[in-house]
């Protein structure tokens, strides 16, 4: 029953395609232009994910210092909170008059409503999907081999390059796979923060809402275009899930 309450919503969308014109209606130069700047700022996204969550998932399973419970809770948080408060968020810290982004305001900077908003929105919501499937692979793996590494001689950073890194390898690229998808999927932080510029931050799943509005067809076939996307996605993350599972 749980399986169907997932699939039967997803068969409704199929069912209800234009198949007869799907082509035109993923390929108009508003879809495209919305496919292209999600596949660029996702990638982006992602770049920054792995830029910020790999030390931050390192500290979490390896180190022993105060607090660190709650900079858990802390990575956590963007799961469990609605997208429409993460945007405001970050609308108030790098809006014109927020509190980063009144000085770099004076810098002549703008971030708000524009693509590196759309990229820090999506970077906001994707980055505990990274930490949480890096920190258990890193956990899973444990610490003995370091350990060795380091009484033959290794440096830390040598050891994590040599050692570390392929251990962990299988749940860093699940990480990045599903940070890859949600920043694809995301709109409530995206809408708020960086709202709807063709061309400039209207990705595609807000072409999708717009589309809905005044042509249901387009907005159904580029919905399915999201289903595939992401249900590719979801079985990439899988299967290096289980050739990891295996190779372990």
């Amino acid at each position: 029953m749980g399986g169907l309450f997932v699939a039967v919503p997803l068969v409704g969308i199929l069912v209800r395609v234009d198949w007869a014109h799907f082509p035109a209606l993923i390929t108009s130069p508003s879809s495209l232009a919305a496919l292209r700047l999600s596949l660029m700022t996702a990638a982006a996204s992602t770049a920054v994910v792995l830029l910020l969550g790999v030390p931050m998932a390192m500290a979490l399973a390896r180190g022993n210092v105060p607090g660190l419970r709650w900079l858990r809770a802390l990575v956590l948080l963007p799961l469990v909170l609605p997208p429409v408060v993460g945007g405001l968020a970050l609308l108030y810290t790098f809006g014109r008059l927020g509190l980063v982004g009144r000085w770099l305001d004076l810098a002549g900077i703008q971030i708000a409503f524009t693509t590196t908003a759309v990229v820090l929105a999506q970077a906001f919501v994707s980055l505990p999907f990274l930490v949480v499937s890096l920190e258990g692979a890193l956990r899973t793996g444990g610490g003995r081999y370091e350990a060795v590494a380091a009484t033959l001689g290794a440096s830390p950073s040598h050891a994590f390059r040599r050692v570390t890194l392929p251990l962990v390898l299988p749940g860093l690229a699940s990480g990045l796979v599903l940070s890859f998808a949600r920043s694809l999927g995301e709109f409530g932080a995206t809408l708020t923060f960086a709202g709807s510029l063709q061309g400039v931050t209207r990705t595609l799943p807000l072409e999708v809402y717009l589309q809905r509005e005044t042509d249901p067809d387009a907005a159904v076939a580029l919905a399915l275009v999201l289903v595939a996307v992401a249900a590719a996605v979801v079985g990439l993350a899988y299967g290096r899930r289980v050739i990891g599972g295996s190779g372990a």
